[in-house]
């Protein structure tokens, strides 16, 4: 499945105006294919911006993107340049769309479509060549058929659909990860760290991993961080209980 995930990536990069909407899990690394196409593509050498539409209020994400003349609103002492045309000739990636409200979905459509939008307060178009990858961690078909999510929008953003699976349904790719974090993090605080014994790599395979890569990097930091040891036996990592490993789970299931 990742795999399939890095071929489209690699296809899809070719394509320089195409929009990619990458559907996965918070913490499986969609940050990390959009940045990818980015750099596989031929905007690599211009701005990659992103944002979280869900970090920001609703009412000053409009701002954000698109910018604002000055006198838009009352804290509007200056004109301000959106992301959106910081972005102009490279990579613009909506994390969290669906967070997104329905008049700005509405504005994002009109890019889409025309590549043209107005600042906050503004009347003058302005033009952008730019493109869109965007991200979700919801059911986007589903928040179109309850009216929560523009369909006009949700098949213009998802002409090409990339799934990054969750990383309990690719388990061999645990350990790999678990060495790479170990020995990043054993350089990065200088702790003698070097190998993973078989019972804690039948422990980290076994878990369920909710949070997914962002939750195995961290459990590394913390605990390359905290522990002492050459080598990391089960009593250093200290996995939450809700996601404990069945009982006979081994390597390689």
């Amino acid at each position: 499945s990742m795999q399939e995930a890095y071929t489209i990536a690699e296809q899809v990069s070719r394509g320089d105006n195409t929009t990619v909407l990458i559907e996965g899990e918070s913490g499986t690394g969609k940050e990390y294919f959009a940045n990818l196409i980015h750099r596989m593509s031929a905007r690599h050498d211009k701005p990659f911006v992103e944002i979280n539409c869900a970090a920001i209020p609703r009412e000053l994400l409009e701002s954000e993107l698109f910018g604002h003349e000055k006198g838009a609103f009352t804290d509007a002492r200056t004109q301000k340049m959106g992301l959106m045309e910081l972005a102009n000739n490279g990579t613009l990636f909506l994390d969290e769309i669906g967070e997104m409200s329905p008049m700005l979905q509405v504005k994002l459509l009109r890019v889409l479509e025309r590549r043209t939008f107005k600042r906050v307060g503004g009347t003058k178009d302005i033009t952008v060549n730019v493109r869109i990858i965007s991200a979700t961690n919801q059911d986007l078909e589903r928040m179109v058929r309850e009216g929560g999510f523009r369909e006009d929008l949700y098949y213009r953003l998802k002409v090409v659909p990339l799934w990054v699976p969750p990383l309990r349904d690719r388990r061999d790719d645990i350990l790999p990860l678990a060495r790479l974090f170990m020995d990043r993090f054993a350089r990065q605080f200088k702790k003698p760290f070097r190998d993973i014994s078989t019972a804690a790599e039948q422990l980290l395979c076994g878990y369920a991993w909710p949070g997914n890569i962002r939750e195995l990097r961290n459990l590394f930091e913390r605990t390359v961080l905290l522990e002492t040891g050459e080598v990391l036996e089960p009593q250093h990592l200290k996995l939450a209980p809700r996601a404990r490993p069945n009982a006979g789970a081994t390597l390689g299931q």
